[in-house]
């Protein structure tokens, strides 16, 4: 008997040639771009009010081609983008998501893995694992911590943040997941004067208020100073938390963590550290005592797509006691398979269904080795040090800050000259620094992070700004 294939419906493949070509071109301009960072200006050349029109249009009745799309969305918003991953640009404390992070990215984007549950995607589960072991490692933190990979420092403070204070509160006999906080004891929250704003967002997400922390007395360089920490705690009722900072924005200090912990210890209280970027330093042997004793902290946060470099987004919450942050983060559903004592990527973080962000970072430690990250970490501070002394030399010029890690605050005679300088550079589009307000006065804030700068980027950025100055003259 004869067979028909009559009425049979053509088998449709999971990758059209349409969408081939669609990948192929987005993978062949990326490449391009990065390619071109060199000699391409360190600003957009449209803001955005230029790229509005090209972008705040309706949604067509009709599709367009998956290459047509590619190819649109490139010529469209290639001017309005801002050379971030450049090694010449020094604003806000921006890795440069090394190539083959991004090359990874490329990957996790086309695998397009839930990460929440090792039994889902059991590679990306250990890959992350993997990458929580070598960060604890680097960093010299307790092997045995919980860590959540998370979107950044922001999110990975407010984690940790709701850990120390589900814990604080249990200590008071009370449970935040059964009872929720209204009635809760209270928590006396101190933090650092000159904190960043990641971790007051994360003491507002927590619930336990911004505007109620009490803000302590800190020194020239953002440090909170320890007298001020003790007469502090010296008017607590109940086990405190204590918010310390390594790496102030923009003088790169830390706090003195060895002479501050052990009194919030004795206290029974919880110190956590904001360490976006500063906590790298541990990981580098000449570079770690000024970070001493961060170590005894019981949570930190520290970002990946700054000093590792990573593509957007990625940071690490890291608690101690890493029960304390399965029991904050963890919310099984029934539907989710039991797993025993598995590591779980879902278990530390607020986010079930998300990509695999932990793969780019394994492929960049892979890349590097850990001798690798020490190096790249200890020439940035390096090349900080070398700005500052070239700046120095120049009449007219003032360093604000003791150089001590990455960054350098820069402010000429007045503020009308600091953002003239400032604005005459950005113009110029050769480098690319930003701005800030330090001890008063507003300034120029250098932060070197990216991988690919090297001595003649920083040599450029002093010229830059030194050539700007004398021509106001």
């Amino acid at each position: 008997m004869s067979h028909s294939n009559e009425g049979a419906v053509e088998r449709r493949t999971p990758l059209s040639d349409d969408d081939r070509r669609a990948m192929e071109s987005a993978a062949q301009h990326a490449v391009a771009y990065r390619a071109d960072l060199a000699d391409a200006p360190a600003r957009p050349h449209l803001r955005p009010e230029g790229v509005e029109a090209r972008f705040s249009i309706g949604l067509p009745e009709a599709g367009a081609s998956a290459e047509d799309v590619i190819e649109q969305l490139v010529a469209d918003a290639s001017d309005g983008l801002h050379a971030h991953t450049s090694p010449r640009f020094f604003g806000y404390v921006c890795g440069g998501s090394m190539p083959v992070g991004a090359a990874a990215d490329f990957l996790v984007t086309a695998w397009g893995q839930n990460s929440a549950s090792s039994w889902e995607s059991p590679s990306v589960a250990q890959i992350e694992q993997t990458v929580c072991h070598w960060c604890l490692d680097l960093l010299g933190l307790p092997g045995t911590s919980g860590v959540g990979i998370v979107t950044g420092a922001t999110v990975a403070n407010t984690q940790a943040i709701m850990a120390a204070r589900d814990a604080l509160l249990a200590r008071q006999g009370w449970s935040v997941a059964k009872q929720g906080l209204f009635g809760a004891p209270e928590i006396p929250v101190f933090v650092g004067a000159d904190a960043h704003s990641a971790p007051l967002a994360g003491l507002s997400y927590a619930g336990l208020g911004a505007g109620r922390a009490i803000r302590v007395d800190t020194d020239n360089q953002g440090r909170m100073r320890v007298d001020a920490v003790k007469d502090a705690l010296a008017h607590c009722a109940q086990p405190p938390l204590v918010i310390l900072q390594a790496g102030q924005i923009n003088t790169g200090a830390s706090d003195a963590f060895a002479k501050i912990i052990p009194l919030v210890h004795d206290m029974g209280g919880w110190v956590h550290v904001d360490g976006a970027f500063g906590l790298w330093l541990h990981a580098v042997p000449e570079l770690k005592q000024r970070l001493a004793g961060v170590d005894l902290a019981d949570s930190w946060a520290v970002d990946l797509h700054k000093w590792l470099n990573a593509p957007y987004d990625a940071g690490l919450c890291i608690v101690r006691d890493r029960e304390a942050l399965v029991r904050a983060m963890s919310a099984r559903g029934a539907y989710l398979p039991a797993t025993g004592n598995t590591w779980e990527p879902g278990d530390t973080t607020l986010e079930l269904s998300r990509r695999a962000r932990g793969v780019p970072s394994y492929a960049i430690l892979r890349h590097l080795g850990a001798a690798g990250v020490r190096d790249m970490i200890a020439r940035h501070c390096a090349l900080a040090a070398h700005l500052a002394d070239r700046l120095s030399q120049e009449p007219g010029i003032d360093i604000l800050n003791e150089v001590v890690s990455n960054q350098v605050a820069i402010a000429c005679k007045d503020d009308a000259t600091t953002e003239a300088v400032l604005e005459t550079v950005q113009a110029r589009g050769k480098v690319y620094p930003s701005h800030g307000v330090w001890q008063g006065r507003k300034i120029i804030r250098a932060s070197i992070i990216n991988h690919a700068t090297d001595w003649t980027d920083i040599d450029l950025l002093a010229d830059e700004i030194i050539s700007a100055l004398r021509a106001l003259h």
